[in-house]
């Protein structure tokens, strides 16, 4: 029988979608009737072998334009560096988006620049599903990250550490002299001063994270942060 893949690898589909026909094993988020196999969930599209697959996309990123995210570098080339970015899509940072020269910049520049595990924090600036995203770390607060904690949480939440107008996120700095820089893609990196405001603040956003969804959420954040921060007793056994 025929084996035939109907959606590109990384691609966004829709419940319902036809993604494939023929042999194949269906796995997570995808269903078979007779040879054709469908997605269950907007996600995106995988295919490994003979399996089948469709990642929810509540649980990865997608990049969009204009996103700032934090990478890491997994690879260096002669015009510019693969970067990481917690999606299924792999991203380019080109060597002249990060200060080097703008015509053919040689390699040594790019290998003295950025290394193989190297954070950088920039922003998305093209990217339309042809090809893979296109980063720019060339404006003010942008660039490579020599320090701080990563801490990586489901992109979807991040709304919620961030908060109304920055509510959520400018308490906990101020609450914890913690610096917390913050990529769409749901990557966090704390960098603290003391090492126990750096606990309580990795506790918080794991917290945030899990209970994002419930009310009185920041007032639970609030109730951990006068106890543990503040040393003021909650009254509560």
């Amino acid at each position: 029988m025929l084996l035939t893949i109907l959606a590109q690898k990384k691609q966004l589909v829709i419940p319902g979608e036809l993604v494939a026909k023929g042999e194949y094993d269906p796995d997570l988020n995808v269903y078979k009737d007779g040879e054709n196999i469908y997605s269950t969930m907007i996600g995106i599209f995988e295919s490994r072998g003979n399996r089948i697959s469709v990642v929810p996309l509540k649980h990865c990123y997608f990049p969009f334009v204009d996103d700032i995210i934090i990478g890491k570098i997994i690879d260096v080339g002669m015009s510019g560096w693969s970067v990481d970015i917690n999606s299924p899509y792999l991203a380019l940072l080109p060597a002249t988006e990060f200060g080097a020269r703008q015509n053919y910049p040689k390699r040594r520049e790019t290998t003295q620049s950025l290394k193989v595990g190297d954070l950088v924090k920039a922003k998305i600036i093209a990217f339309d599903r042809s090809r893979d995203p296109l980063l720019s770390a060339r404006d003010r607060g942008l660039g490579k990250i020599t320090h701080g904690r990563m801490i990586k949480i489901t992109p979807s939440k991040i709304p919620r550490l961030i908060g109304k107008e920055g509510s959520m996120i400018n308490m906990l700095k101020k609450e914890s002299a913690c610096s917390l820089s913050v990529g769409q893609n749901g990557i966090v990196l704390v960098t603290c001063n003391s090492p126990k405001n750096e606990e309580v603040i990795v506790e918080l956003i794991k917290m945030i994270e899990q209970e994002a969804h419930t009310q009185g959420l920041t007032d639970r954040v609030s109730e951990v942060i006068n106890k543990k921060l503040r040393g003021v007793k909650t009254g509560k056994a």
